[in-house]
């Protein structure tokens, strides 16, 4: 969301906890609240909802919706019995004033000196022994654009602006600012934070002077030699990386669209930062003063609950789970209460989709979706993923930005690829050789592979089901129930030509390859499926599926395919049922792996 990282929008008086200001989006304006919230009110006297809108042309209305008010900030010197009498706001207009305060609580609001009238205030923060307000600008909403900004430092007293930005800022002249924090213990210390700042790395500035001089975290020594003033400690996050050799610059160590920025007003060594991968931070800031090196370590153990995009698990190997995810990659969870390195050779960010071949498990192929980049986007490993290589046969995205994302199928044997794109159609290569379309299915249909046949393949879309007995050289299809439009394919990783499919018709089942289907009960409508270990040893897999069953859209797990349990409860509702990701564990009965919608991460349960 375009300036979802100004703020803070909503604030709470620190006079009187009872007041509540907030600062709305898309026009909306001011609010106030004086019982803690529970009802509010329009500040129908504030002058300015906010005329900036990062793209008003935009037809799908994400980059047209206006950015509105964008902070909040007490002066808490300024108590009365109804709370602070002075507070500034922030708004998103360019050309005009856009930043206010009243001096009577909210009654009635004047607009300060412009500052810069091409910029948006992104943050401000009261220096309160300083009787100063510090802004952050840019020219942009952010997080994702901005090439210019300014920080300025406004004199409640004398009501004049001074621009304190720093002097290699200027010079750099290609980001704007985000992130902006005040050490309220130490007068005049300021850090700021630059944004849209995408190489080599994030700046972050620190003065002790109140923006008169300023010191970099990182910078260059002579280009390409790069000074950086911090060591990394990465060992609660593994995935992010690091260390680097001295002038390795293929990772960003500072980060990316920091807009969050503190330092603890009762320990100025003490300081946080937000980035779009974690939250660093640090308990030796005060050495950026004297030896001028810090150490940024992250602290997002427990709460990098990225976007689950695929889930799969082997028969065999050390890794009951493999995930892949947004922005970081994947990984193979083999203890569940650690920390894992991601994926890598090739390292994609976003990755959608994972599977192993059921007769060789210790096969594993996955996805990428980097779509500029020059590296072949299927990735294969013959190690249950512990290493990879890039499947040279893939078109890389340069050639076509389509050749990127979507989901695979590795047949059980291990040596076809079924590939279905988001929008280019679907592919197939056979022992890594060159991609070729499949003209019998239709573009982004769901795929699959059956795990003990090696020769069976399996596709869905719209109202049909097909199958291939020849590794995808040629189709056959029949139509399915009622469905009208197919969702996903699960095939039972013990026996050869058992498959369901899932869509809004509900669960079909069938035991001959998709010839004909049998409509499981209760199931009006489905969306991901998973087989996992039967009840007794040759028995009937579990079948778990996120679907609607007697109207209820959750979880469900099935033994004998005529009763469900709802194996979701009040504390795991996973949000939209749509959104989840499953996979079943072959090995442990009553295990299911759930990649949670919103980016809550992977949950699993043994035990219901």
């Amino acid at each position: 969301m375009p300036g979802r990282g100004m703020g803070e929008r909503l604030a709470i008086d620190p006079n009187k906890n009872s007041v509540l200001f907030l600062g709305a989006r898309s026009g909306n304006g001011l609010w106030k609240s004086t019982n803690s919230g529970s009802t509010w009110s329009k500040v129908t006297s504030f002058p300015d909802a906010g005329t900036f809108a990062p793209d008003p042309s935009d037809s799908s209305g994400y980059n047209a919706e206006k950015i509105g008010l964008t902070w909040v900030t007490f002066d808490n010197t300024t108590k009365t019995s109804s709370g602070s009498s002075r507070i500034f706001v922030g708004v998103a207009s360019l050309g005009a004033p856009n930043v206010y305060q009243t001096t009577n609580g909210g009654t009635s609001w004047t607009a300060l000196p412009v500052f810069n009238n091409t910029l948006i205030p992104h943050k401000g923060v009261h220096s309160f022994k300083e009787k100063a307000l510090y802004v952050s600008f840019s020219n942009g909403a952010g997080p994702y654009d901005g090439t210019a900004g300014r920080i300025g430092k406004y004199n409640i007293t004398s009501g004049t602006w001074k621009d304190i930005t720093p002097a290699r800022a200027i010079s750099d002249n290609s980001y704007g600012f985000g992130g902006l924090a005040l050490d309220l213990s130490k007068p005049g210390t300021v850090m700021v934070a630059s944004l849209n700042s995408w190489w080599p790395d994030q700046v972050i500035y620190r003065s002790t002077d109140g923006g008169t001089s300023w010191s970099a975290i990182w910078e260059w020594a002579g280009y390409p030699t790069i000074n950086r003033y911090f060591g990394v400690d990465n060992s609660l996050t593994p995935y992010l990386g690091g260390p680097l050799g001295n002038q390795d610059v293929s990772l960003k160590l500072v980060g990316w669209m920091i807009e969050a920025l503190v330092i603890d007003p009762f320990d100025s060594n003490h300081w946080l930062y937000g980035t779009g991968a974690t939250v660093m931070g640090g308990h030796d800031l005060l050495k950026w003063d004297t030896v001028h090196n810090v150490t940024l370590k992250s602290y997002a153990a427990g709460i990098e609950e990225t976007a689950v995009l695929g889930l799969t698990s082997p028969k065999s190997g050390d890794a009951h789970l493999l995930s892949v995810v947004g922005d970081i990659g994947g990984f193979r969870h083999v203890d569940f209460t650690k920390p894992n390195l991601a994926f890598s050779n090739p390292t994609y960010g976003t990755t959608t989709s994972i599977d192993y071949a059921g007769n060789k498990p210790n096969l594993i192929v996955r996805v990428g979706q980097v779509t500029d980049d020059s590296k072949p986007q299927i990735a294969l490993s013959s190690d249950y993923g512990v290493s990879w290589s890039a499947n040279s046969a893939a078109p890389p995205p340069t050639q076509n930005s389509g050749y990127a994302g979507g989901t695979i199928a590795y047949s059980a044997n291990g040596d076809t690829l079924l590939w279905s794109t988001p929008n280019l159609g679907v592919f197939r290569s056979q022992n890594q050789v060159t991609f070729a379309a499949v003209s019998a299915l239709p573009s982004g249909a769901a795929v699959a592979a059956d795990k003990v046949n090696g020769t069976a393949l399996y596709a869905a879309s719209g109202s049909k089901f097909y199958s291939s007995v020849d590794t995808g050289a040629s189709w056959t299809s029949v139509t399915v129930g009622n469905m009208t439009s197919a969702s996903w394919i699960a095939a039972n990783p013990f026996k050869a030509g058992e498959v369901w499919v899932s869509g809004n018709g509900g669960i079909y089942a069938s035991t001959n390859y998709g010839k004909t289907f049998t409509a499981l009960p209760s199931v009006s409508n489905a969306w991901k499926i998973a087989v996992g270990a039967p009840k007794t040893t040759g028995g009937k897999p579990s079948l778990y599926a996120a679907a609607t069953i007697n109207g209820l859209n959750t979880l469900y797990r099935t033994d004998d395919h005529t009763n469900w349990i709802k194996i979701s409860d009040a504390d795991h509702g996973f949000g939209s049922t749509s959104g989840i990701v499953l996979a079943a564990d072959p090995r442990i009965y009553k295990r299911v792996y759930v990649g949670a919608g919103a980016g809550r991460g992977v949950f699993y349960n043994s035990n219901v």
